[in-house]
């Protein structure tokens, strides 16, 4: 009997690790997949129940699929003459709405990373934080000169997820160098520390 329990707990310890990675990434799919379409397929279900089969009708995907053909034909667009000029008017107009400026500013910068292909960290460091005597992992993404003394920015990331944390200012005498790659450090966070370099 406890030869039983013992094998029914590992074999359900080890299904239960390769069912929940499976499972996060099939909702995270699905979610992405639904708010995607659900951009434009409401407004596209109504137009196409009302002039083209008289009844309430739902095509799934046709709004990931519009969505898709409008970012094409917007690259279109952004890569002639005329289309260049126009959006460059438009940048200009929603840079002068206040609320929408820094909204539209910070998309397109992080967009521009994206679209540059490179990573804003330069290298993985430990900086002594949030006291002094306690090493975090952090991303140097950065340096300034504020009155004659040269700083380092360092990112700090929150555990497991690297895209919130602490952009801090650092004397290059206070940051370590972690014997980790960019890589290996962001492993490091996002597994809560478990993956160990």
């Amino acid at each position: 009997m406890e030869n039983l329990v013992r094998h029914l707990k590992s074999k359900f310890i080890t299904g239960l690790f390769v069912v929940v990675p499976v499972g996060i990434t099939l909702f995270i799919l699905k979610f992405l997949f639904n708010f995607a379409d659900g951009i434009l397929g409401s407004y596209l279900d109504s137009i196409f129940s009302n002039f083209v089969v008289h009844r309430e009708y739902h095509v799934p995907g046709l709004g990931m699929l519009t969505g898709a053909i409008v970012i094409y034909l917007s690259g279109i667009l952004a890569t002639n003459v005329m289309g260049t000029r126009l959006l460059k008017w438009w940048d200009e107009l929603l840079s002068r709405i206040p609320l929408v400026k820094s909204i539209y500013n910070s998309s397109k910068q992080l967009t521009q990373v994206f679209k540059e292909g490179k990573t804003s960290y330069r290298r993985a460091v430990f900086v002594e934080w949030p006291r002094v005597g306690v090493r975090a992992v952090g991303f140097v993404t950065g340096e300034v000169e504020r009155d004659g003394e040269r700083l380092v920015v360092v990112y700090v990331p929150t555990m497991p997820n690297p895209t919130s944390g602490f952009a801090l200012f650092f004397r290059e005498s206070e940051v370590y160098d972690s014997g980790m790659t960019v890589e290996e450090a962001v492993k490091f966070v996002v597994s809560g520390g478990a993956v160990v370099h």
